[in-house]
C-alpha cells in the first residue's frame, strides 16, 4: 500500500494561483495512475486531473482544462492551479491507482492523501 502525503493549498483571491504537491512513500509501480480529486461541501468527490506515472499521459476534467496542470517529477506529484475561481474551492485529494487504465471513478483508486483545503475568494 502506498502512502500519500499532500502539501500546499491555502487561501487565494480569484484569478490567483496555487500549487499542490503529493509525495508517495512505500512501493510504487511504473504502471500506477496518479490523480487529483476534489470535494466541496455538500457535493460528491469529483475527478480533477490524472497522469500515468511512467508515460506522463495526462487527463483533465473539462472544468479545469487550460487552467490546471498535473505533472510528476522526482517522485512527486504536482497540481499547478492557475486562474482560480471561487467554484474551485474544495478539499483536494491526491490518489493512486495501482494499475492502468485511467479512470475518473474515485472508487477505483486504492490510496488517498489526507486532503488539502483550497479556498478561492471572490
Amino acid at each position: 500500500q502506498v502512502q500519500l502525503v499532500e502539501s500546499g493549498g491555502g487561501l487565494v483571491q480569484a484569478g490567483g494561483s496555487l500549487r499542490l504537491s503529493c509525495a508517495p512513500s512505500g512501493r510504487t509501480f511504473s504502471r500506477y495512475v496518479m490523480g487529483w480529486f476534489r470535494q466541496a461541501p455538500g457535493k460528491e468527490r469529483e475527478f480533477v486531473a490524472a497522469i500515468t506515472w511512467s508515460g506522463g499521459t495526462t487527463y483533465y476534467a473539462d472544468s479545469v482544462k487550460g487552467r490546471f496542470t498535473i505533472s510528476n517529477a522526482v517522485n512527486t506529484l504536482y497540481l499547478q492551479m492557475n486562474g482560480l475561481k471561487p467554484e474551485d474551492t474544495a478539499v483536494y485529494y491526491c490518489a493512486a491507482k495501482k494499475s492502468s487504465p485511467f479512470t475518473r471513478a474515485a472508487g477505483a483508486y486504492d490510496s488517498w492523501g489526507q486532503g488539502a483545503q483550497v479556498t478561492v475568494s471572490s
